[in-house]
């Protein structure tokens, strides 16, 4: 694709050593109430529409379904705000069960979680494609599917642009539908205040004929299945405390302020439109959404003189339903891509999941949850019924496992908050409500749609173990390489203080930064030959690979400049201090690196470049390089092992060899030197870290 229309589409490259870059991509309250918080409050489009038509003709069950609804809401989201201050990194669901469980445990949610997020761009643009529908003629239908898909491109677009350029591109539209559902709920609402006694009384006959028609047991079994039928209605809560990372500083209390927002919007937003339903004796219409019939028994009749206006409102909240829904989709996108980032530094996911793309969005993340949503829609056919009970199966999955463990967290911690039992009362009921919900859902849908769910989440559980074990093998044939050929003692000895920001320097740009030494005559003579070697961290694979050219070029090279890209991924992107951090390991393995060719008799000498990919930024710095060293030869180290397989390509990158074709591509000359390691040889049962 052209330059020029990849960055028509996906904006510039976004510099990360710019100290306002994260700040430029964080949201506040307002912009996360609208990237994140529209996934709960365009639920209220068809939770309510669902727990509703579960109650048949016993509608008068609704009031009391309106408050459960309000409710649970207020309970779920007091839940997650406890989690947003003990976990203020974010991460959600995942983290906090990986922490106050399992690991293992984590793995499930992690994984509930992602098929979830695939299930909140799917449901959303389904849903949202079905209000728009709902006001065009009939023989338009055949378009739902195509404005679907096209809905997905168009937030895969926006949101490989970035965080806050997504989000803000949205705001109109949540705006509009704040507004004409807040007209509607006032007029709905409002237009029977009068007639509170007469539906009172309504409400009591209906009720009574319920009792007197299912018996007591009966009734109250319909509702609790109606309660967890609109069990939709709560999806989306959890995604703020998933989001926290985006948020902008002081995070804690951003992220506190948008599940307020959230959560108070959805209570009232579901809650009255259930109530609504039942003022106005709305029932099903073929080819409609309930809101629709809503919003037509409320508006259809209004005329200004002989203009009727009642039509133009009912289209443009539907209209504004349907955009929500898909604006309700981006917390799919934003926070889907972060939970396989998460899972990916622990590797339980290939740890490409983890980079950031030249626009500092998690590209390889926002492609896979793209490719799964469509993959959804061809399956379901855009079908919300079915699509309600797959979602509902995961969230209340995450639900309850989140809720367990903060329970837990009380109990074991109950010493350092003196309002402990307040908090283990308020997960307690969280997830008493959370259990019975998907345990109904699953026993009574899990052939419509439910074990597909539960399959899916199965199978990516299985894989993320599987990622892990081959990670673990990788890990320990690492350590082997550094038992092989143990550092020096005088390597590791305490490193110097790091020179300051404004002692780096390098002919080129302010990308490359030479470390700079109290004596610059140990560097390479840069009339001879010298060895440039492209390493990571300071580890037996860098040395093992010096130690392989050495062997092969003996005595050619006058010195080695060992060259370092800090990698910036969404885990150091979180602020100017990850980064400072990131920047200080790097210098400190490269003059670990320096030390130990010395102690080797070669003069030695290194640069680094911060940046997202290592290819861009080596290609960048290679050529500074040459033009110090005209002799110079690259060399990076390559880990081969005993199998090529497309699985060790997958979880691995070729980054050498990618590296070796740019630079080639410019003339300058690369080798890259094996190292072989045999994972079958490795037994140990060592904790995960992340591999080369």
């Amino acid at each position: 694709m052209p330059s020029r229309i990849r960055r028509l589409l996906f904006g510039a490259p976004k510099d990360v050593k710019d100290p306002d870059a994260f700040h430029k991509l964080s949201l506040v309250a307002l912009l996360a109430w609208v990237g994140l918080g529209a996934d709960g409050l365009s639920s209220s489009a068809y939770g309510p529409d669902e727990a509703f038509r579960a109650l048949g003709e016993h509608t008068g069950l609704a009031f009391f379904l309106a408050l459960a609804t309000a409710a649970t809401v207020f309970i779920i989201s007091y839940g997650y705000s406890r989690i947003i201050e003990q976990f203020p990194s974010g991460g959600g669901g995942y983290v906090v069960a990986s922490k106050l469980l399992h690991e293992r445990v984590g793995v499930i949610s992690g994984s509930a979680l992602l098929v979830d997020y695939v299930l909140t761009i799917t449901i959303s643009i389904a849903s949202g494609a079905d209000a728009i529908f709902s006001f065009l003629p009939p023989h338009w239908i055949a378009w739902k599917l195509p404005v679907a898909f096209a809905g997905v491109g168009l937030l895969t677009i926006l949101n490989i642009r970035g965080v806050k350029e997504s989000v803000t591109a949205l705001v109109p539209i949540f705006a509009i539908f704040l507004l004409t559902h807040a007209v509607l709920l006032v007029v709905a609402i409002g237009g029977h205040l009068g007639d509170i006694g007469a539906v009172s009384q309504q409400v009591r006959e209906n009720v009574a004929r319920t009792s007197s028609a299912l018996g007591t047991l009966g009734a109250l079994k319909l509702f609790v299945h109606a309660y967890s039928m609109g069990g939709g209605t709560y999806t989306g809560i959890e995604a703020v405390s998933n989001g926290v990372a985006m948020m902008r500083e002081p995070r804690v209390k951003t992220a506190k302020r948008t599940m307020l927002l959230m959560a108070t919007s959805l209570a009232i937003t579901a809650g009255g439109i259930l109530l609504s339903y039942l003022l106005l004796h709305a029932k099903p219409v073929e080819g409609k959404t309930m809101n629709a019939v809503l919003l037509e028994r409320v508006a259809a009749h209004w005329h200004f003189g002989s203009v009727p206006i009642g039509t133009a409102f009912v289209i443009v909240a539907l209209f504004s339903e349907g955009a929500l829904l898909f604006v309700a989709a981006q917390a799919g996108f934003l926070d889907g891509p972060r939970v396989m980032a998460n899972m990916a530094t622990d590797s339980w996911l290939p740890h490409r999941f983890a980079a950031l793309s030249d626009r500092l969005s998690m590209r390889n993340g926002v492609m896979i949850m793209s490719a799964a949503a469509f993959a959804a829609l061809i399956y379901t056919r855009g079908d919300v019924t079915k699509l309600v009970v797959m979602y509902s199966i995961n969230v209340f999955l995450t639900f309850s496992l989140s809720n367990l463990a903060m329970g837990r967290f009380w109990v074991k911690h109950r010493t350092e908050h003196r309002g402990w039992l307040r908090h283990l009362g308020a997960h307690a009921l969280a997830l008493a409500l959370c259990v019975t919900i998907l345990a109904i859902t699953i026993f009574e849908k899990f052939t419509e749609g439910g074990w597909v769910t539960l399959l899916l989440t199965l199978v990516l559980v299985l894989v993320c173990f599987a990622i892990n074990r081959h990670y673990k093998k990788v890990v320990c044939a690492l350590r082997k390489l550094d038992d092989d050929l143990p550092s020096p003692p005088e390597v590791e000895e305490s490193l110097p203080a790091p020179p300051s920001t404004s002692a780096l320097s390098f002919e080129g740009g302010p990308t490359v930064g030479l470390l700079e030494h109290h004596d610059r005559a140990q560097d390479p003579d840069p009339r001879k030959p010298v060895a440039i070697l492209l390493v990571g961290g300071y580890s037996g694979l860098g040395r093992h690979a010096l130690l392989t050219l050495l062997r092969m070029f003996p005595h050619h090279f006058a010195g080695v400049v060992f060259v370092s890209v800090a990698v910036v991924d969404s885990e150091s992107f979180k602020g100017v201090d990850q980064i400072e951090a990131l920047e200080l390991r790097t210098r400190e393995s490269l003059l670990r690196y320096e030390r130990y060719a010395r102690t080797l008799e070669i003069t030695a000498s290194s640069a680094f470049s911060i940046g997202t990919e290592v290819a861009v930024e080596l290609e960048k710095i290679a050529t500074d390089l040459v033009a110090r060293y005209p002799k110079a030869l690259f060399v990076a180290g390559q880990l081969i092992f005993e199998e090529d397989t497309l699985w060790n390509r997958i979880l691995h990158n070729e980054t050498a060899l990618i590296v070796q074709k740019r630079l080639q591509r410019l003339g300058f000359p690369m080798i890259v030197v094996p190292v072989r390691i045999d994972l079958e040889r490795s037994r140990s049962l060592a904790p995960p870290r992340r591999a080369a």
